[in-house]
């Protein structure tokens, strides 16, 4: 079993930024970040491949969030620039102990087999 525990969310005005940390306890492949809003599904937002470190973007955030990890300390990370109100949400990362196949395979929620407890974002006007 893998714990994930994320850290880093808070209140931001619009226009700024923050950075979210998720720490793993043990091995995973790849590794990304969703964010749940109230009423709304869970949206995948970033994608990282452990092997490669390949990385993959919503539409929604391309460009104002960046995905990155450090392997040393097995630590997955999310910069958010440019935050809109809109990205309120509670973000989440994820882990999976296979790679998959294919991009429609890792963007999917079903993909990850580990969760970490969320942090909330909160964006003001």
């Amino acid at each position: 079993e893998v714990r994930l525990t994320e850290s880093g969310g808070g209140s931001v005005q619009a226009g700024g930024s923050l950075r979210l940390s998720c720490a793993a306890s043990g091995n995973t492949k790849n590794r990304a970040w969703f964010r749940q809003a109230p009423e709304k599904g869970r949206e995948g937002l970033a994608f990282i491949g452990q092997l490669r470190g390949t990385t993959t973007y919503a539409d929604s955030v391309k460009g104002r969030f960046t995905i990155s990890q450090d392997n040393a300390k097995n630590t997955l990370y999310l910069q958010m620039n440019s935050l809109k109100p809109e990205d309120t949400a509670m973000y989440y990362c994820a882990a999976s102990i296979t790679y998959g196949s294919g991009d429609y395979c890792i963007r999917s929620q079903y993909h990850y087999n580990y969760w970490g407890q969320g942090t909330q974002v909160t964006v003001s006007s």
